[in-house]
Order: structure tokens, then C-alpha cells, then sequence
């Protein structure tokens, strides 16, 4: 299972960011495309790791995560908000700062509730940034996170929880999969 994925990511293009190598694939940015198979596979393989047993919504965060979560939901009927990147002050609305390796600024998150079950899903984490300002509005408005997924994992971050991933990488002048979870 996943050889899509590692297939495409091993043979992905890399580009420097500052000092930061950057690896340029359809799951985690959307280009060049998404191959409805690859995206099957991914989405399959967290519909197998995750525990969903009472989860009342998915959880992802703008822009990548949104076409994962979006199958996911309709793989599971389970409602998915998305974390945004713009606020629209709505009632309840919780705002949070963001520091990643190559960006900055705030999140917003709404349509979550005290009590609410949550998964979340994201397509990568490589420093965790966006991750902890996930977890910390997740914090703020009470909700319960039974499980966290990301497809795919650049080193090994702490956000300060446990996580499952797909699969581990390393990324020097290509993508190296290093380690399969699934």
C-alpha cells in the first residue's frame, strides 16, 4: 500500500526557501495535479489508521488539507471544518498565531464546540507550527481530539501530542521515504 504516494514523492521536485528545501508534491501543494488515485490512496490508508469511533467532525487546516478532508468527510459522513487563514468574525470564532519553517500568521478556526469529537487531518507536518496553533484553538474552544493524521511526516516534530502519519521522509536534494507506518 501507498506506492503512489512514495513513487510520486521520491520522484518529486525540490525547491530552496531560504535555507529551507522545500519539496513541491500534489498532496501537500496541489500542483502540478492530483491524481484521483493517489488521493484515493492516501484518503484510504487514514480511513485505516484513524480511530473515527464517535467522532463528531474532521478537522483540517487551509489550503492542503481541505482535499483530504474533503474525501475523508464524504468517505465517513463525518462533518469537516477548515482552519482558515482569513477571519470572519462569526460568533465564537478563535484565532491563533502560526510560525512554520517558511511562513507566518494568524489561523482561524470556527464550527467547533465544546465537547466536540474531532480527528484532525493535514497533509504534512515538518516543524509542527501549523499543527500546535491547530491544537491550541482546539484547546480554546473545548473540544475533544480523539485522533490526529498526516500523510506525510518531514522528520520528526513534537506538537506536543502523539500523531500518526503515513509515512516519514527525509529531504535533502530529493525526497527520501524512510520510514512506511502503514
Amino acid at each position: 500500500m501507498l506506492e503512489r504516494l512514495v513513487t510520486s514523492l521520491e520522484s518529486c521536485p525540490i525547491v530552496k526557501r531560504g535555507e529551507y528545501n522545500y519539496f513541491i508534491h500534489p498532496i501537500t501543494d496541489g500542483v502540478p495535479i492530483i491524481d484521483p488515485a493517489l488521493l484515493r490512496e492516501v484518503c484510504a490508508a487514514m480511513v485505516k489508521v484513524l480511530n473515527l469511533t464517535g467522532v463528531d467532525k474532521i478537522v483540517v487546516v487551509e489550503a492542503m488539507g481541505i482535499h483530504i478532508g474533503s474525501i475523508l468527510s464524504v468517505m465517513t459522513d463525518i462533518p469537516m471544518t477548515i482552519m482558515r487563514k482569513r477571519m470572519y468574525k462569526l460568533p465564537g470564532e478563535i484565532a491563533v498565531h502560526q510560525t512554520t519553517g517558511y511562513s507566518k500568521g494568524e489561523l482561524y478556526l470556527n464550527g467547533i464546540y465544546k465537547g466536540d469529537r474531532v480527528v484532525i487531518i493535514d497533509d504534512v507536518v515538518s516543524t509542527g507550527g501549523t499543527m500546535k496553533a491547530l491544537l491550541k484553538a482546539l484547546e480554546i474552544a473545548g473540544a475533544d481530539i480523539v485522533d490526529v493524521c498526516i500523510a506525510v511526516q518531514r522528520g520528526d516534530p513534537d506538537i506536543g501530542r502523539p500523531y500518526k502519519s503515513l509515512l516519514k521522509i527525509e529531504v535533502t536534494d530529493k525526497v527520501y521515504v524512510v520510514e512506511r507506518h502503514l
